[in-house]
């Protein structure tokens, strides 16, 4: 009788998460060339790809600017419609720019299938790498305030007040009803993030006087690999976009000399501005920091744009002009992309070392060629890395003695 109760003896499975499939729709406006729709439609993927799901096909259609309607033209949207009917696996059609309201309910119905833009996909990226309090915070405030001047599409089907016994009189129309509740929400959040945020900078006046060095970059560039190798630590990193989202700080000793190194979230071009906006007080820790470390992904064939996205980010955040250091890293994966394996050692060198005087000039910033991989580069930046904080500490404490 006992060899019949399997209770507690079985491994329990779970939901099996069922794989999704999409399709990724851009537009070739006059703002923007066909090269740049196709790079930022190779991101849209591999953001796809973070949230769980697989691209399958991409459509781009040129146009001076999107429809009002349907974001692409009429012919263009038959043609998804085809694509769409004729494979019965897609559940998804992400498009590359912000849509209305309107929008995603029109084109919902056209298509019958899940309708999501690129502010969506991210948010929901977020959600799902939000860790501590603070960020899940954030990521919700983020998504109220981008779901409330959104309302009205969803509310379609609702558009007159509710009647019937015991609903006459004044009323209140549904849609009103909900943006009252998201705005009471997002009120609320508000003051739970500014809890939080008291909290926050209450830990960093206790973390005394040491200078604090904060690395920032393009998101997948490689900063928590970096912070690992650093810090020596184990920092969750991963060949995805956004594996770190909450701040991480390290104490860092360089021949006895110590200091605080942060690890931030990533940047990456048209991040939803409500989600900058929730996120400025986790960045308070690239705001009060000392040193900043820009970290490159050199092997990315648009690395230049990366560049400029988080310079821009930077200025948005209203962060002041820092002591910095330009890091390249992946110098193994460019040499692997860009070399051909017949060139002299000699030969790769001279071009390495020109790159890195055209980027010094270009940026005006000191920088370095490294792999937090392989090891490589990591002795030189460690050296450049303890002048830097050095000099910070002899600004701050001039008539100090230094132990170190």
């Amino acid at each position: 009788m006992s060899e019949n109760w399997k209770v507690g003896k079985e491994k329990k499975q779970g939901l099996q998460k069922k794989q999704e499939y999409a399709i990724v729709v851009g537009v070739i406006s006059r703002f923007q060339t066909a090269e740049q729709v196709s790079e930022y439609l190779d991101e849209l993927e591999f953001l796809a790809l973070t949230a769980g799901a697989k691209t399958l096909k991409r459509f781009t259609q040129k146009l001076d600017h999107p429809d009002k309607r349907t974001f692409v033209g009429k012919g263009k949207m038959e043609e998804i419609e085809e694509y769409v009917l004729a494979n019965e696996d897609i559940n998804m059609v992400i498009f590359d720019d912000d849509l209305t309201g309107k929008q995603t309910n029109i084109i919902e119905e056209l298509l019958k299938v899940k309708i999501i833009d690129r502010s969506t996909l991210i948010l929901d990226i977020f959600a799902s790498r939000a860790q501590t309090a603070q960020a899940k915070t954030q990521v919700e405030l983020a998504q109220m305030q981008y779901i409330l001047p959104r309302l009205r599409g969803l509310w379609t089907h609702l558009e007159r007040q509710r009647g019937g016994i015991g609903m006459r009189g004044p009323g209140e129309m549904e849609i009103e009803t909900d943006r009252r509740i998201i705005r009471d929400k997002i009120s609320l959040l508000k003051k739970k993030l500014e809890k939080i945020d008291q909290q926050a900078r209450t830990q960093r006046k206790n973390r005394g006087q040491m200078i604090r060095v904060a690395l920032v970059g393009y998101t997948n560039a490689g900063k928590s690999t970096l912070m690992n190798v650093l810090s020596k630590s184990d920092v969750f990193a991963e060949n995805k976009l956004f594996a770190t989202l909450d701040t991480t700080v390290r104490k860092i000793v360089l021949d006895r000399m110590p200091f605080l190194l942060s690890d931030t979230v990533g940047f990456i071009r048209k991040l939803p501005h409500h989600l900058v906006e929730s996120f400025k007080s986790t960045l308070d820790e690239v705001r009060e920091c000392d040193v900043l470390l820009h970290v490159v992904d050199m092997a990315h064939p648009q690395f230049e744009d990366h560049i400029n996205t988080v310079n821009k980010t930077l200025k948005d955040l209203e962060i002041g002009e820092k002591p910095s250091l330009m890091i390249f890293n992946k110098v193994d994966l460019y040499r692997e992309r860009n070399f051909d394996k017949y060139l002299d050692q000699e030969v790769k060198d001279d071009i390495l070392s020109d790159l890195k005087e055209t980027m010094e000039n270009r940026y005006e910033q000191n920088n370095i060629f490294i792999s937090a991989v392989e090891k490589e580069g990591l002795n030189e930046l460690r050296k450049i890395l303890f002048k830097l904080v050095e000099d910070q500490y002899n600004v701050r404490y001039p008539y100090q003695t230094k132990h170190w």
